[in-house]
């Protein structure tokens, strides 16, 4: 390595001298001449300064360290395991954490939250999940960097990733209208936004859209719509009281996969042939979708890549990105053997 000796020796001059060329000291009193010439052995040497050498060394020790991550999940664990919609999302910040090499994640639920010291040691936080605005507040006012997923943040503030609802909703009803169908049913959850006490229901997309492409369609009618809970056992129960009521619609858009599931449980006790007698049509693709009986046709929504995205875009504004962005996670059509055209039914 070339130190200052070197180059004194060149430029026949003392290291003091060069010392204060190199550090730009306009101060000497030194020709030109002889300022240049010391400049330009130490390029030819390949002279690096100390300063220069200590601020490569600090950058990459701050490449090499972890960024230390919290990662806010808005349902509760019931929640959670009743819909793999939301755990999926978690497993791609994982999966995406991991493949980066990455090593400080910390995963919380938000009414266990301690909102005092939580967020204070955190370099940047994805929540998961809608939150009410008054959370949102209390959120940033700690915390610069934030990337909110599945929740429309201010997109002139914050970065987020979530999919169109209203779109995947009417891609699952017209495709239930190509295949014939005219007297749809809809099975679904409740939607809520998240606070740190608790929750509150609020619309959900896929509901509003069904009702309202029903309406513009003159076959609107109540109560061809049930609502319960995200889950297994509530689709199974809800359809269960769809088939007691009688005029049974000739195709279902449901709300998740996991509904579904536990509403092909009921047709099938009924006595109802899946897809001669009733079609349906699911929403996620999870991984039970494909193993049912028959197979769940669905909405596929790429939940574990909306997690990959949303660490990425958290790792970008911690690096300096300034400018919002906003995400939208395309949908797309699975099409198995729970559906049917009409003229192909028993």
């Amino acid at each position: 390595m070339t130190t200052l000796k070197d180059i004194a020796h060149d430029a026949k001059v003392s290291v003091s001298t060069v010392s204060r060329v190199l550090n730009d000291d306009h101060t000497l009193a030194v020709s030109n001449a002889t300022r240049q010439n010391i400049l330009d052995i130490a390029k030819k040497l390949n002279y690096t300064p100390v300063r220069a050498r200590k601020a490569d060394q600090s950058a990459a020790k701050a490449k090499s360290e972890s960024p230390v991550i919290g990662v806010v999940v808005a349902q509760s664990i019931d929640e959670e395991l009743n819909d793999p919609f939301f755990s999926s999302i978690r497993k791609g910040i994982e999966k995406e954490y991991a493949k980066r090499g990455l090593s400080t994640l910390h995963t919380f639920r938000l009414r266990s939250m301690d909102q005092g010291d939580l967020l204070k040691d955190m370099d940047g936080l994805i929540v998961i999940g809608r939150i009410s605005p008054d959370t949102v507040e209390k959120m940033t006012n700690r915390m610069e960097h934030i990337v909110f997923i599945n929740h429309y943040a201010d997109e002139d503030l914050y970065d987020c990733v979530h999919v169109d609802f209203v779109k995947a909703a009417d891609r699952a009803i017209s495709y239930l209208r190509s295949l014939g169908f005219s007297h749809l049913g809809y099975i679904g959850g409740k939607e809520r936004e998240h606070y740190f006490e608790g929750n509150a229901v609020i619309e959900d997309e896929r509901q509003t859209t069904f009702m309202k492409r029903m309406q513009e369609s003159g076959s609107l009618n109540m109560n061809d719509i049930h609502i319960g809970e995200y889950s297994m056992q509530e689709g199974y129960t809800l359809m269960k009281q769809a088939i007691h009521q009688g005029q049974l619609p000739e195709a279902f858009f449901i709300g998740s996969d996991s509904m579904a599931i536990g509403a092909m449980r009921a047709l099938h006790e009924a006595g109802l042939h899946i897809p001669s007698d009733v079609s349906m049509i699911g929403f996620n693709d999870i991984e039970a979708a494909s193993f049912s009986s028959p197979p769940l046709t669905t909405v596929k929504v790429y939940t574990e890549q909306m997690g990959e995205v949303g660490l990425k875009l958290l790792l970008e504004r911690i690096q300096g990105r300034k400018l919002p962005l906003k995400v939208v996670v395309p949908t797309k059509l699975i099409e198995r053997g729970s559906t049917c055209p009409t003229h192909e039914r028993g």
